[in-house]
């Protein structure tokens, strides 16, 4: 299988030798949808970023975070459970890595899941469903931080 994802930037006349350009561009994916996108203002400082736009630190964040929940809608499926609600507040952190290298080093996934009635699975079950999700989600198999599930009690 193979994905795409085109990227583009316009300088549109701005310094760019003295590094004061704005990082504002746009992501565009199949069917056409454009994402506006934009350095993280935390990397680079505003004007020259955009607050408003999708920063890649977000976007990986969102990516792990959306293909774990992917997993665990199928696997809950496959397990006779049906998911009302699947919500999530994912925490990444970008620091120096053991390379001393800048790195998202840990991405912690905070899923609120409502099943329906009362069939909701044990701890156990539960457990083993993130563990699965987990296991077969592509953006985790890929990424060397360390990723961390945290359903609320």
């Amino acid at each position: 299988m193979q994905f795409e994802a085109k990227l583009e930037w316009q300088r549109n006349g701005q310094d760019f030798l003295d590094q004061r350009y704005s990082r504002a561009h746009e992501w565009i994916f199949d069917g056409g949808l454009r994402v506006p996108a934009s350095s993280s203002p935390l990397s680079v400082p505003l004007p020259m970023s955009n607050a408003d736009n999708v920063d890649p630190e977000e976007a990986l964040i969102a990516a792990a975070s959306s293909c774990h929940m992917l997993f665990f809608l199928s696997i809950a499926a496959r397990r006779g459970h049906v998911v009302e609600s699947y919500a999530d507040h994912a925490v990444g952190l970008l620091e120096k890595d053991e390379r001393g290298r800048m790195a998202m080093t840990s991405i912690t996934l905070r899923p609120a899941i409502v099943f329906a009635g009362g069939d909701w699975p044990d701890e156990d079950e539960l457990a083993a469903i993130h563990h699965e999700a987990h296991e077969k989600c592509y953006i985790a198999n890929s990424l060397r931080a360390e990723i961390t599930i945290e359903p609320p009690v």
